[in-house]
């Protein structure tokens, strides 16, 4: 098992690589990661730097939290080791709960930093309004910035990678109903069964967003574990389930992704929030290292490092300390 997951992650590498040198080449996930690390890809295509650990770093404690699903668990431990091997002083409270309990304990101290989504801080923490948010990445990120500056919270630069929030069905739902764009589910969701973790039910990215924006009445919205989204698609219990763009099983269980018509999701690049206090501690070796690590947390890779823990059943710490020996950077 061990050497067939090396296999698999070794066999994606060299074409990985090359996807973060374009995406660094067009600025995707931010210009300035690139230029502050002064690094990049070797003639040879192998990471050209590897994190320095300083020792001056240990006098610095960086408490790193997540959320409460696969995805921001290995997050936060890719950040943990990451900031350990820089020379840190690093705790980790991880499995913290939803956006709002993570926020939560990211102001009241209990945490320094956790990886958030930039379209989850701008519905979620900052109030924009669906109908007026941004489609382009880089914009999203710096209305993020300048919004969560405000409340005293550094938004590091974004990742190569988005998890958006998609409506998913089986294919036979797809094919049986006709549906290719969420609007396709009009005049039929009064019928389907909605199921969606249990914040969904208040989000403008989720139900609440399906019923302004499209006008969707579903017969049902059930709230069900993040882990279980993709279950009760298969099992039958959901007509429909909200997933992420980066979760494995979308390929494995041939499911299908409705269009978003209308635009209703933001872009979702994952930030790292630090508190202001905590960043200004940590000093540049902080930014160094995030822009090191943020590098080729690309589309691909991370619904790898998903699938590692999902599918091969690898712990999140597992899973982080395979990306950062895979790309050098420890």
């Amino acid at each position: 098992m061990n050497i067939r997951r090396t296999l698999r992650l070794g066999a994606l590498s060299a074409a990985l690589l090359a996807i973060a040198a374009v995406l660094a080449a067009c600025g995707s996930g931010g210009s300035s990661s690139d230029s502050s690390t002064g690094s990049g890809q070797s003639s040879s295509g192998a990471s050209a730097t590897a994190i320095k650990r300083d020792p001056a770093n240990a006098k610095t404690t960086i408490v790193v939290g997540s959320k409460n699903f696969t995805e921001q668990k290995v997050l936060g431990e890719v950040y943990a080791q990451a900031l350990t091997a820089a020379g840190y002083k690093v705790k980790k409270e991880l499995n913290l709960g939803d956006q709002n309990i993570a926020l939560k304990a990211l102001k009241d101290g209990q945490i320094g930093a956790y990886p958030e989504y930039t379209g989850t801080a701008l519905l979620s923490f900052l109030g924009v309004k669906a109908g007026d948010l941004t489609h382009d990445p880089q914009q999203a990120y710096q209305q993020v910035k300048a919004g969560m500056a405000k409340q005293g919270i550094v938004a590091e630069p974004p990742t190569p990678f988005q998890s958006s929030n998609e409506v998913g069905v089986t294919s036979d739902t797809a094919k049986q109903l006709g549906l290719k764009n969420i609007s396709d589910l009009s005049g039929k969701s009064k019928d389907l069964a909605l199921y969606g973790s249990p914040e969904c039910r208040t989000r403008n990215d989720c139900l609440l967003g399906l019923e302004k924006v499209y006008g969707l009445k579903f017969k049902k919205f059930v709230p069900v574990n993040i882990d279980q989204r993709h279950e009760v698609l298969k099992s039958g219990q959901a007509d429909i389930s909200i997933v992420f763009t980066t979760d494995p099983q979308i390929k494995r269980d041939n499911e299908v992704l409705l269009k978003d018509d209308k635009h209703m999701f933001p872009p979702y690049n994952s930030t790292f929030l630090v508190r202001d206090d905590v960043a200004k501690k940590a000093g540049p070796d902080l930014v160094k290292t995030i822009d090191l690590v943020n590098k080729n947390l690309t589309a691909p890779v991370m619904q790898e490092l998903n699938a590692r823990v999902d599918i091969d059943k690898d712990t999140p710490t597992e899973a982080a300390a395979a990306y950062l020996k895979q790309f050098n950077l420890t």
